[in-house]
């Protein structure tokens, strides 16, 4: 590697994409480039021409270790939707100017679906135009919907947090005895896919029951039977809780959130805002039943959450970001790094990367098979799938009883003003 590379982060961020961040940074400098640049704000900031040199915020092992350790977007995120090639090419020659400016041979984007759109678009651009800058994408996102490779970095991480936290939910439940019994409702991203919310079942174990239901996007909703489910176990146990995605839709394709009020923000990207749908659900579980209910929404603090990261996550998302200059190093342009699992005990993870075109704007979702029949819980296969990636910590770094994080870059945290 004898030229440049620039790294970008985008979508929303997670607990482990720092560690893919420092991972791109410590292998580009390994192979021999010569500076490596971050976009702030991703590509959306590139077109204004805001970057940083890397070597200026990670001087040193403690850096990049601190760096492994921050959760959020460190160069910050967008969600910045390019446009198709024959729309707009002006676009694309600007993005492809800065690039020839700076120098860069290798172009390194950590993302979602809607960020492997960017690569795909990006490196079919440079095909066109004959350009010699390889793409190459990075997986991140909680959601673990990304096509063709097993789980994605971020998701281990999210899911450790939401078994604790629910376990810490349901031990809470039993403290206070109500007349009616108490409905607590947990509220789980997900819009389309599950993973999140089954990783609610990861509480289950010899001191835990687990959570008493849990309800996916795969499957549609319905409120009668669920406020008689509810009701039939509430005539067993004082606390019931319960486990929804924030995109689980009734049999209509209705949002529930959207029964409680309207969804007014949409990104880039067409996705709409959820958020409402616990509040919902005890709302209408209180009128109808008559019994205490809570509405828990785990909100920012699934993706946020570094103080309970998981290990084989961090050292996941480390791995496949060092892939990914690897693999533009050697030649592949238009390509994501993908995690393939090689066993589950012991369990071993390699990393290889896949056309970038069967997974930019595809989902994977949660099989119908791992889900149980009436759709209110997931099956043990979930359970296993998910487990070896929660395992280990990551100890933070400590000063005066919080943890200490890579100071974010002065560019990204003042507000500029025209």
């Amino acid at each position: 590697m004898k030229r440049n590379v620039i790294v970008g982060q985008s979508g929303g961020p997670t607990a482990a994409i720092n560690s893919s961040l420092a991972g791109v940074y410590r292998t580009a400098k390994d192979r021999g480039a010569n500076k490596v640049y971050g976009m702030l704000h991703g590509v959306q900031g590139l077109l204004e021409e805001k970057y940083i040199d890397l070597s200026d915020h990670i001087k040193t092992e403690l850096d990049a270790e601190l760096l492994k350790r921050t959760p959020a977007a460190f160069l910050g995120s967008c969600r910045y939707k390019l446009p198709e090639i024959h729309e707009d090419r002006e676009v694309y020659d600007k993005i492809f100017s800065i690039l020839d400016k700076l120098d860069i041979e290798a172009f390194i984007y950590i993302g979602g679906n809607d960020s492997m759109d960017t690569i795909k678009k990006l490196s079919d651009y440079a095909i066109i135009t004959g350009h010699p800058t390889r793409f190459v994408g990075c997986p991140k996102t909680i959601d673990n919907d990304l096509a063709l490779t097993d789980h994605t970095p971020g998701y281990g991480s999210a899911a450790k947090y939401i078994g604790t936290s629910m376990k810490e939910i349901i031990r809470d439940g039993f403290c206070l005895e109500y007349a009616k019994g108490i409905v607590t409702i947990v509220e789980i991203m997900g819009r389309n896919a599950g993973w999140l919310t089954g990783a609610a079942a990861l509480a289950q174990g010899e001191d835990c029951e687990g959570p008493d239901m849990i309800y996916l996007p795969e499957h549609s909703f319905d409120l009668v039977k669920f406020r008689d489910k509810v009701q039939k176990i509430l005539d067993k146990k004082t606390s019931v809780v319960v486990a929804v995605s924030e995109g689980i839709r009734t049999e209509d394709g209705n949002y529930v959130c959207e029964l409680g009020n309207s969804v007014d923000f949409v990104d880039a990207f067409g996705h709409k805002q959820l958020s409402g749908t616990a509040a919902y659900l005890a709302s209408y579980i209180a009128g109808e039943l008559g019994c205490k209910t809570r509405a828990i929404e785990l909100s920012t603090l699934q993706r946020a959450a570094s103080h309970a990261a998981s290990r084989v996550d961090i050292l996941e998302a480390y791995q496949v970001g060092g892939a990914a200059v690897k693999a533009a190093d050697e030649g592949d342009s238009g390509k994501m790094v993908v995690l393939q699992r090689l066993s589950d005990d012991p369990y071993q993870c390699g990393t290889e990367v896949k056309d970038v075109h069967k997974i930019a704007n595809d989902e994977k979702l949660v099989p119908p098979e791992w889900v149980t029949k009436d759709g209110t819980y997931v099956s043990s296969e979930f359970i296993s799938y998910v487990r070896p990636l929660i395992q280990g910590d990551v100890s933070p770094v400590m000063v005066d009883g919080i943890p200490r994080h890579l100071y974010t870059p002065r560019e990204l945290s003042e507000r500029h003003r025209d």
